[in-house]
């Protein structure tokens, strides 16, 4: 008995020093700043935020969960757009709402987590520091806690930093892919040959062999776009500005054989775990290449790729693959429009 009333002494004692300790040392709230900088145009980062669709895709609040389910509620885009969340995984879920938007310039978040009546204030401030690069800076308003809750505050700013980290990485791969996408549509030219450097990519495709009959090839291309495409936004659940153009890698000159064989692919952001077999990733290191737009039959692109390789020749480049970017998707029965690649070096 002595015993059990000196522990509940000894136990009450703690629970004091710590209340205590909690009381005078550790603020019931925090509130901190992060600033980050991203090399993309104010107004593309802006819209980012600003469309709760877009946010929840890079970030990692969100993206990190593959089981995480979100609604989204109109407008979705600007002031009153909202979501509710729930991880059936974590357990985890909450609420978040646009309370202002001032386009370009600032945003405020409310968030909700699990059934907390006291919302984290989030305002978003955006810099523009040159046309190309834009600044923004996190103003954190954690709620108040409980006394013996708040050791939490302890690490509350690192998490919150961390999460921005991983986040900021993820928007510069989504806006990559969407810039590459804008730019290449604002500067085509169809039928004239130009020099261009390509970046390294990560392409997840399939190894295909196909007869190279009229019509058959480009019919066994359609289908195994279907497979790919299908594998990337289905099975991942990459979305549209998560990709690149789907890419078909050949032998210049095999075109002229009864059998072609090609890989074809999708550009992701970087290499991922897959477990289907069927698919596989190839890296291709940075060209430099002569660049024809193309638009027309696909048996038709042939005079093009001949147009490369007799530049090449002329220049006395040695020259490796074809790259044959889809601009828009490969489908039965209509015109392609693309992008033929062809590396070159001394």
């Amino acid at each position: 008995m002595r015993f059990i009333k000196f522990t509940t002494v000894i136990i009450a004692l703690l629970i004091g020093a710590y209340a205590a300790s909690m009381y005078f040392f550790v603020d019931e709230s925090k509130k901190f700043t992060i600033e980050k900088e991203i090399d993309f145009p104010l107004e593309k980062v802006f819209n980012q935020f600003d469309n709760l669709q877009n946010f929840t895709r890079w970030n990692n609040f969100f993206a990190s969960s593959k089981n995480i389910i979100i609604d989204y509620y109109l407008p979705y885009e600007g002031q009153g757009s909202a979501i509710s969340y729930n991880d059936p995984a974590s357990k985890d879920g909450g609420e978040m709402f646009i309370r202002y938007s001032n386009p370009n310039k600032t945003l405020r978040y409310q968030l909700f987590e699990d059934e907390d009546e006291n919302p984290t204030l989030i305002d978003v401030k955006f810099t523009p520091i040159s046309t190309e690069k834009t600044k923004i800076t996190w103003f954190v308003h954690t709620p108040k806690l409980p006394l013996l809750s708040r050791a939490q505050n302890f690490w509350t700013e690192d998490k919150f930093a961390d999460n921005i980290d991983k986040s900021m990485l993820n928007l510069k791969n989504v806006l990559s892919n969407k810039v590459e996408k804008d730019n290449m549509l604002a500067t085509i030219k169809y039928d004239s040959v130009m020099m261009e450097k390509e970046d390294e990519r990560m392409i997840l495709g399939v190894n295909v062999s196909a007869s190279n009959k009229k019509d058959a090839l480009y019919k066994n291309i359609v289908m195994n776009f279907n497979k790919v495409n299908n594998f990337v936004t289905m099975d991942l659940g990459k979305k549209n500005d998560e990709i690149g153009y789907p890419v078909l890698i050949t032998d210049a000159d095999n075109f002229k054989d009864k059998e072609v064989s090609y890989f074809l692919g999708i550009p992701l952001s970087k290499k991922i775990g897959i477990t289907d077999n069927n698919f596989s990733f190839r890296s291709v290191s940075p060209t430099q290449n002569y660049v024809i737009y193309y638009k027309g039959s696909y048996e038709g692109r042939i005079k093009s790729i001949q147009q490369l390789i007799q530049q090449a020749k002329k220049d006395e480049m040695r020259f490796g693959d074809v790259y044959q970017t889809f601009i828009e998707s490969p489908s039965e029965g209509n015109a392609v429009n693309m992008k033929l690649s062809l590396s070159v070096y001394k």
